[in-house]
């Protein structure tokens, strides 16, 4: 059957950033849109009607009546599933969008259940398996990575976590309670900086496509993947940070109230809100931190890919860009 089409409305770009993403604050409303949680809940056949509907009107063409907040909802949907270099629908677990439900239950969990070696372990173990798939579905894509790497990176940053956070909570036992009690974050810091470099090794072996301004391919740079990785780093650990600094001293000082030592059931559920409370702004706000299409000045890339842009360019492509994931 022959569905009629429409063309899309006059001077409606759908790859174009609806907020300035040059601002913390654009970048801020960017990722409030595309991490919001309750995407998670969209069935599966809607999001693949998001993006046939995003395709279509890359093409030119859309169904007929579709208005301009249709189109923007459609590619809402497609952003926050679909990975932005492949296109390929990511798994729920690794988007953006279950960060908060995913993290709030990790994050309380780790927090509320410190005091023994074996609650430490489990809780950490799940954590990095969490990031682990978290990092591999948010790499830049078009660096492949073997399953023997990715249980490599795997194995590597939750060894890093487990011995920083039983090592820690070790040496704290005689420390003030609330020490220990910044022991998870320490641990999630520590992994970020192995687990992160490890999942996307590829990219800094090989480095990562670089484009001049036009999204014209000029090479691949090994120095692009090191800045893209180090800010997803610095990103990740501010994620974490208030909900892991801050929940912590305010745990302690309800703690010590007479009714929440009668429902100490309920430490538990509540660390959880609360981490979730603090998640639903932290999420798109250390996305935010830094571009999504990261750039770097040509002079500062390694010498032979700089001397072939020059040689190829002139002066005219002074900065190149990159996905440097998420």
């Amino acid at each position: 059957t022959h569905v009629e089409m429409a063309t899309v409305p006059l001077g409606f770009d759908i790859d174009a950033p609806r907020w300035d993403q040059s601002t913390f604050v654009g970048r801020l409303k960017h990722f409030l849109n595309i991490t919001d949680p309750r995407t998670v809940l969209v069935p599966e056949e809607e999001l693949d009607r998001a993006k046939a509907l995003v395709e279509g009107c890359r093409a030119g063409l859309v169904p007929p009546g579709s208005s301009r907040e249709q189109l923007l909802y459609a590619k809402k949907l497609y952003d926050s599933a679909f990975h932005p270099d492949s296109g390929e629908k990511m798994n729920l677990i690794g988007r953006m969008s279950f960060q908060v439900p995913g993290g709030m239950a990790l994050t309380g969990c780790m927090l509320q259940f410190y005091r023994t070696v074996p609650a430490v372990v489990f809780w950490q173990w799940m954590n990095q398996s969490f990031n682990a798939i978290v990092n591999y579905t948010n790499r830049n894509a078009a660096s492949p990575i073997s399953l023997r790497q990715i249980g490599v990176a795997y194995i590597t940053a939750t060894s890093t976590a487990l011995a920083t956070a039983v090592g820690l909570n070790l040496y704290t036992k005689r420390a003030p309670p609330l020490l220990a009690r910044w022991v998870p974050f320490a641990a999630v810091a520590a992994a970020n900086c192995v687990n992160i470099p490890m999942m996307r090794q590829q990219e800094i072996i090989n480095g990562v496509t670089v484009t001049d301004g036009d999204n014209n391919e000029l090479g691949c740079s090994r120095r692009a993947a090191a800045k893209g990785i180090a800010q997803v780093v610095v990103s990740r650990i501010t994620m974490a940070a208030p909900g892991m600094i801050v929940l912590p001293i305010i745990m302690e000082r309800l703690e010590k109230f007479s009714f929440m030592q009668r429902i100490r059931v309920l430490h538990a559920p509540l660390q959880v809100l609360l981490c979730g409370g603090f998640l639903l702004f932290m999420v798109p706000a250390a996305c935010a931190l830094f571009p999504q299409r990261c750039s770097l000045a040509v002079a500062d890339l390694e010498p032979d890919l700089r001397d072939s842009i020059v040689a190829k360019h002139g002066d005219k492509v002074p900065y190149v860009y990159f996905n440097k994931g998420l």
